[in-house]
């Protein structure tokens, strides 16, 4: 099941049919899906597909060579000699005849150039003098480093700088598209699905849709034959060196240490020394920094760290600590003695996260067209789950509660405390937003300027 992704293959087949060559560089995290992307793309046309590896040189230019020679029916390919990447490249191309574009996709690029350091050079060479004038071929890069990506590729020391035609940073689903891979399921059993895998596709698919949602965790992500029990560790040491010490930094992010001094503290990594480490990780999309927002210009005091990948939050919160005790005593009991006593807790951190990503849905579905900001804000006597700073002179403020609301009241009572404190340099008009897990029976109290939202309305 293909699921999404039509704005991307919108854009694919605007750089495939328009006049001329294409060079497209596509890249992002692993498992976002990139390579079923361009496989859906290239199921109606001419194209030759190649999976790079940690191969070397000379295999990886005679397999390339083999698949082509079956992609273009000609024979002669498969046993050509073997001189370098430019003879390889040209000679593929050159025995294109079609009517439209020959798409040729390096897919893993980083490691066909990890064994070929002049394959970027190459081609660039090709791309200005042959691809470009011949107007028949059309180039994607794609690879999963997006380090390697924006320097090797995008970046402006690289050959290939400044010829792209297009690009494409594939991010995860959103949590209204993630939802579409469990129709059957409830707005609350998606969202808790999506607090676990995030909108990563390959994750949301081991979500059987016949069981429930903590059978899923108890398969997928407790039991240690199951494809997600090591998945983190398998994406860390394929990714990072000195694996220990990023384990250390993620497991006090998770644990709740989100700043540097902390961090530090519970690692026992030196603050000089921890900047390297957590922007390795900014840098591949693991950990995000964020900021209070409120309009003035946030300054490095201000920042807290968080682990913005899901699977990395819950592995690393629930499975990395017991990792012992559920090799002893078994997934079932793991979960049952060890996950689900904090499980609603941890999902109510989450519910704040999926609100913040809901609030521009809601203000494209309440027809609001002003450019906005989205975050939250913090001070020493004050947390606001979301803040939604818009350009029109209006801000929103809202309150998140995952558990049971006891009292609509109180609960206003909580946000307007909150609005006193929030600093409204701007002196806009705020909003209150209300974010439930379920609408109570009874009706909300009066509030100025107020919506209130239930799971099942985000999903709407």
């Amino acid at each position: 099941m293909f699921v999404g992704r039509a704005a991307e293959l919108g854009a694919l087949e605007r750089a495939y049919g328009e006049h001329g060559s294409a060079l497209v560089p596509i890249y992002g995290r692993r498992r976002v899906g990139k390579s079923e992307l361009i496989l859906r793309f290239l199921q109606d046309k001419a194209g030759i597909y190649y999976l790079g590896k940690t191969a070397p040189a000379l295999l990886q230019m005679q397999e390339l060579l083999r698949e082509s020679a079956r992609i273009l029916d000609e024979p002669l390919l498969a046993s050509l000699a073997v001189t370098g990447w430019k003879d390889v490249l040209l000679a593929i191309t050159q025995r294109w005849r079609g009517p439209n574009k020959l798409v040729l996709v390096l897919d893993e690029f980083q490691w066909v150039a990890g064994s070929s350091p002049e394959l970027p050079s190459v081609l660039q060479e090709c791309w200005d003098r042959h691809w470009k004038k011949a107007g028949n071929v059309m180039l994607i890069l794609c690879g999963s480093f997006v380090g390697f990506m924006e320097r090797e590729v995008l970046g402006k020391r690289s050959p290939l700088f400044g010829r792209r035609t297009a690009q494409m940073l594939v991010q995860p689903f959103s949590y209204r598209e993630a939802a579409e891979f469990h129709p059957s399921w409830s707005s609350l059993d998606r969202a808790r699905a999506y607090f676990i895998c995030g909108g990563i596709p390959l994750y949301l698919r081991f979500f059987d849709p016949a069981r429930s949602v903590e059978k899923n965790i108890e398969r997928n992500l407790l039991d240690e034959f199951a494809p997600l029990f090591r998945e983190p560790d398998f994406l860390l040491r394929e990714e990072l060196r000195e694996v220990d010490n990023y384990y250390a930094v993620l497991r006090a992010i998770a644990s709740g240490s989100t700043v540097n001094r902390d961090i530090a503290t519970q690692t026992g990594i030196p603050e000089r020394s921890l900047h390297y480490y957590i922007q390795q990780l900014v840098d591949i999309g693991y950990v995000a920094k964020r900021y209070p927002l409120t309009g003035a210009r946030p300054t490095k005091h201000h920042v807290r760290y968080v682990l913005e990948d899901p699977i990395l939050r819950f592995w690393f919160y629930f499975v990395f600590e017991n990792l012992s005790y559920i090799q002893q005593m078994g997934p079932r009991r793991a979960l049952r003695e060890r996950i689900r006593p904090k499980l609603d807790s941890y999902y109510g951190a989450c519910f704040e996260r999926l609100c913040r990503q809901a609030l521009p849905h809601l203000y494209e579905r309440e027809g609001i067209d002003a450019a906005f900001t989205v975050g939250e804000y913090w001070a020493k006597d004050c947390q606001i789950d979301v803040v939604g700073l818009r350009d029109d002179g209006w801000t929103d403020l809202g309150e998140c509660k995952w558990g049971k609301v006891r009292s609509l009241p109180k609960l206003r009572d909580e946000l307007e405390a909150k609005v006193a404190r929030y600093p409204n340099r701007r002196n806009a008009t705020i909003g209150r937003r209300f974010f439930l897990q379920t609408m109570p029976s009874s009706t909300p109290p009066e509030v100025p300027n107020a919506h209130w939202h239930d799971v099942d309305d985000l999903y709407r």
